[in-house]
């Protein structure tokens, strides 16, 4: 049994009361088309979408983006930086915080409407600050509408890939959509998951029947898998990249070919540490291969200003979802791609 407690406006109505200053569409407008560069082959820029697991309080993710605004300026002309502000994110098994889109404060009660309040805020002034417009899971396709006028790249996660709903969505959105290879790491499941949210559709989406004419810039994401047991699988290494490059090649009518690799989640064992690890390696392979570094056109990396992670929050600037390197060792690092790409 549904208890109604406060009636939601619309995403349109929302839009008009927090709407994009003229100035930050100009913004959007350029960096979508950077993004969609890179992803369909035509930038050899490095797209890195780095930042924390999910944006809990809207004071460190600021100050965090400020801080990516002022290294974008150093590392532009090799890379395309997008912070990660992930606002619908909640803990693993959904218990819990539920991210800023629902609880925009953690130690407080769900409260959607003050959240999506907070998270249309947060994006301005990141963008206003920065100049970096940012990425954000979608998890729940309903919710999109709200923040789809301030993205330049959205994520479908690994629980969500095989959902239909969700692969309908991304064939309207007109940013990359990244989609993440399912838990079980199957990749034809996943390329199946590329090829529909590249595809026309005509699907129920809120009150309308409506069309879309596909999303030409969705591609995949490998975060790693987990087996029956629990063990995760790491999928970043070449062979596998390699077999979603062949997948890619044999699929009729797949278009833009790319992969962008998860260095946390199942690919590291959760072990943040070891996304240096992971990025050095993907790096190297990008040297040793033509075909891996035509495929291979970005990572998600998660981090944020404290290292680790924290169960309430009480550190300013510490995740209290997954563990994410320090601003120190992600500063370092994406130096480090961008000499290598």
């Amino acid at each position: 049994m549904f208890e109604r407690q406060i009636k939601i406006p619309t995403a349109e109505e929302l839009c008009k009361e927090i709407p994009v200053p003229a100035a930050l569409k100009k913004i959007k407008t350029e960096r979508d088309r950077l993004v969609k560069d890179v992803i369909a082959g035509l930038s050899d820029k490095f797209l890195v979408i780095v930042g924390p697991c999910s944006a809990h309080e809207s004071a460190p993710v600021y100050e965090y983006v400020k801080r990516l605004g002022k290294l974008n300026e150093r590392v532009g002309d090799k890379l395309v930086l997008v912070p990660r502000i992930y606002t619908n994110k909640p803990r693993t098994r959904g218990v819990g915080y539920k991210g800023m889109f629902s609880q925009p404060n953690p130690e407080n009660k769900e409260d959607i409407l003050l959240g999506i309040k907070t998270i249309r805020k947060l994006h301005l002034e990141a963008i206003e600050a920065s100049g970096l417009t940012a990425a954000d899971e979608m998890l729940y396709p309903e919710n999109y509408a709200y923040i789809e006028d301030v993205l330049s790249y959205v994520a479908v996660g690994a629980r969500s890939s095989e959902n239909q709903m969700h692969r309908l969505v991304a064939s309207g959105i007109d940013v990359p959509v990244g989609i993440k290879n399912p838990m079980g790491g199957s990749i034809p499941v996943l390329l199946n998951s590329v090829y529909a949210a590249q595809s026309p559709q005509v699907f129920k989406y809120g009150e309308w029947q409506v069309s879309t004419k596909g999303n030409e810039f969705a591609h995949t994401v490998l975060r790693g898998a987990v087996d029956s047991y629990g063990n995760d699988i790491p999928n970043f290494h070449y062979e596998t990249v390699m077999r979603v490059f062949r997948g890619y090649l044999n699929a009729d009518n797949m278009k833009n070919p790319a992969v962008i690799i998860d260095a946390n989640h199942s690919n590291s064992g959760k072990d943040f540490r070891q996304q240096i690890r992971i990025v050095e390696e993907v790096m190297q392979n990008r040297l040793y291969d033509r075909d891996f570094k035509r495929i291979v056109k970005g990572f998600m990396i998660e981090s944020f200003l404290v290292e680790g992670r924290q169960n309430r929050d009480v550190v300013f600037g510490q995740s209290i979802t997954d563990a994410c390197l320090g601003w120190e060792d992600t500063e370092r690092l994406i130096y480090d791609i961008a000499e290598k790409v």
